[in-house]
């Protein structure tokens, strides 16, 4: 059994030098399910395109990202990227559908969740909204709270009032919310714990997500852009991905061809 649990039981596709663990979403569920019921410390990242292309250029957050014992494939863009270099991710597990089927194994199993960031009270929505979609989900409490380090004896104060807590969603955004877990976790006496990004705003029902066929082709970015015109910054992130795994998969198909004798 603690095979099964180890993260080297997974297998790890590389993307410009981060780890993501090529898994399908009935994978995911099991295998955290089985660490938190063996109290094995779990700290998820959810990268996508965005995220990999800012990784690939500061060595701190790509730390972060590869010192995580789950990385899930959050998009379309990695397994096209993944198929670009030569390798293989079997489907996409975003992270807002993640932390949906986490509280769906939560309330069937009798697992405290903690909703943690986001703004405007947006985590104590999402979990009247987890509560309704799952009858006997413990939401163990919400909190605002502060991202950096030192708003953590506040952050660590709310969660040790609502102890008992087996999982924690910590919406504090990119980079900030890897951050936080690495520091925080093990200290807080939390097993699992995932950095969800936006994925409260969608499960409070704030902002609209994309038709899951949208989702499918890999076109949730337009949509999103489509609806938050003013997030069109960070849509150019996507280019520059795309540009670093090509240049990423020319680099190793040319490396690979035996140099001519003189």
């Amino acid at each position: 059994m603690a095979a099964l649990l180890d993260p080297g039981t997974l297998r790890v596709v590389e993307i410009l030098g981060c780890r993501v663990h090529d898994v399908t979403m009935a994978e995911a569920i099991d295998w955290c399910d089985r660490r938190v019921a063996a109290r094995r410390l779990t700290r998820i990242v959810t990268p996508n395109a965005e995220i990999l292309a800012a990784a690939a250029r500061h060595r701190g957050f790509r730390s972060l990202l590869n010192g995580s014992e789950l990385a899930i494939p959050d998009g379309r863009g990695l397994l096209v990227a993944a198929r670009l270099l030569g390798q293989r991710l079997r489907d996409q597990v975003t992270g807002t559908d993640l932390c949906v089927e986490l509280a769906r194994c939560a309330a069937s199993r009798g697992y405290r969740v903690f909703l943690l960031g986001g703004r405007g009270g947006v985590a104590e929505r999402a979990g009247r909204r987890l509560s309704v979609m799952f009858p006997g989900l413990a939401i163990a409490g919400s909190y605002e709270g502060e991202a950096r380090a030192h708003g953590d004896t506040g952050v660590l104060a709310a969660l040790r009032d609502a102890t008992p807590i087996d999982m924690v969603f910590v919406a504090f955004g990119a980079g900030r919310q890897e951050a936080w877990l690495h520091r925080n976790l093990a200290r807080a006496g939390i097993t699992l714990g995932i950095g969800c990004g936006g994925a409260l705003d969608f499960i409070a029902g704030d902002i609209t997500r994309a038709p899951a066929w949208v989702r499918a082709a890999g076109f949730d970015w337009l949509f999103r852009l489509i609806r938050q015109p003013w997030r069109w910054r960070r849509q150019l992130a996507l280019p520059v991905f795309a540009a670093m795994v090509i240049a990423s998969a020319l680099d190793r198909r040319y490396s690979a061809i035996p140099a001519r004798a003189e």
